[in-house]
């Protein structure tokens, strides 16, 4: 093929070759050579410096081989470079800065190799870059600049040895339509700057060391369709955000220490236990292999309870009615034969909100007598060891003003000795 001085493309990917690239071959091959893929032919040996005799090559891909040692630095030679795969190799040592001289590269697979150290601070220079592909590797380090590549599409820095917290940068790539970052060591808080990334397909951040909550923003994202973040430390609840996000289609939040109620909106319909796993503090539906959700008053925190004192009565967002009244007899057996007939008389009382709300035990549902469709009888026992029982109108229901009055209209008719006209 060294004869052929006019050859553009040579395609040989998935032939069981063998051997290795000979140096004198690689150094012989057309300058006119544009296209030279060898993927998949079990080369080994070492990428020959000769290759910087391609001067004309926009692409080259030596991937899927048993390539060892470095990346020749003689690569910077080949300036119309576009995409460069030497993914799923033997390849060792660091990413040489030289790289950064590719200025029209596009596409860069090194995933699956052993490269190791700091991805290379000259990286900000290849603004062509547009898909970068390092999983599967020993980096330890990504430098601030590379955050300043805007107008990277595809980022996969996946089962790396990556570290400290996820950079607030990370907002800057507006562009971005898949991060894949798991399998690494970061720690530290999700940032809420991801939630700006309007574009983002896939983001998988699981198996860190991911604390905080699950950023709320994260309901920004609607072109997302999959979203993982199990096996880390985030924690509070789901944000009923998510519900938004109309395109999700997988969601893996199991292993974390989330808690609270399980959103049932949107896409949550669609996802099984799965996704919720081994977050033993969540609840909701039974298909989802969780606890129920608890209802009960008693979980109602003393501010929410501040606030129904204050704001309840002055909105009047529900109205209390006393309906029977036991009145102890006063000096019983001691009347008079002949008032043995007639009707008890009692005193009209008035009720602070404070009074009755201590009276039920803060409307404990263990002084719930009854409960209808417009409110719920509880049982009070108010300071003077009088016992009453208060009605709670519910008025999220339209027709609790309604029933009001015929319960009032009704009292009215009756006669009984415990009521009070």
């Amino acid at each position: 093929m060294s004869n052929c001085k006019s050859l553009t493309l040579i395609y040989l990917s998935n032939n069981p070759l063998d051997g290795i690239l000979p140096k004198t071959s690689v150094g012989n091959l057309s300058h006119s050579l544009e296209d030279f893929r060898m993927y998949n032919c079990n080369i080994s040996g070492g990428i020959p410096e000769e290759i910087s005799n391609l001067t004309n090559s926009t692409i080259v891909n030596l991937g899927g081989n048993k390539l060892n040692g470095s990346i020749p630095i003689t690569l910077s030679k080949l300036q119309k470079l576009q995409g460069l795969g030497l993914e799923d190799n033997k390849l060792e040592g660091s990413i040489p800065d030289d790289i950064c001289h590719l200025a029209e590269l596009y596409r860069l697979d090194l995933d699956g190799n052993k490269l190791s150290g700091s991805l290379p601070a000259c990286f900000s220079n290849l603004t062509s870059l547009r898909i970068v592909s390092l999983g599967s590797n020993k980096l330890t380090s990504v430098p601030l600049t590379f955050w300043n590549l805007k107008d990277i599409l595809n980022l996969n820095f996946s089962s790396n040895f990556l570290t400290s917290p996820l950079p607030l940068e990370i907002g800057n790539l507006k562009v971005l339509i898949g991060i894949d970052f798991s399998m690494n060591n970061f720690s530290g808080v999700i940032p809420t700057e991801i939630g700006g990334l309007k574009n983002l397909e896939y983001l998988f951040l699981g198996y860190n060391r991911l604390q905080g909550s699950i950023p709320d923003s994260f309901g920004d994202l609607i072109s997302l369709k999959f979203l993982n973040l199990s096996n880390n430390n985030l924690s509070g609840a789901i944000p009923a955000s998510l519900e938004k996000l109309s395109y999700l289609e997988n969601l893996n939040l199991s292993f974390n220490k989330l808690e609270g109620e399980i959103p049932r909106g949107g896409s949550f319909g669609n996802f099984s236990a799965e996704s919720f796993e081994g977050n033993e503090l969540l609840c909701g539906s039974p298909n989802l292999q969780v606890p129920p959700c608890k209802t009960s008053i008693h979980h109602t925190s003393w501010k929410n309870s501040l606030l129904l004192r204050i704001v309840l009565p002055l909105s009047t967002t529900f109205m209390i009615v006393v309906i029977l009244l036991i009145l102890r007899y006063q000096q019983r057996g001691k009347r008079p034969s002949n008032d043995a007939n007639m009707p008890l008389v009692a005193t009209w009382r008035t009720f602070s909100y404070l009074e009755l709300f201590r009276a039920t035990d803060e409307f404990s549902e263990n002084n719930l007598i009854g409960k209808g469709g417009f409110g719920s009888v509880y049982k009070a026992r108010l300071g003077d060891r009088m016992e009453v029982a208060v009605k709670v109108f519910n008025l999220q229901c339209g027709r609790a003003f309604e029933s009001f009055d015929v319960e009032c209209e009704m009292m009215k008719n009756i006669r009984h000795r415990n009521l009070i006209k």
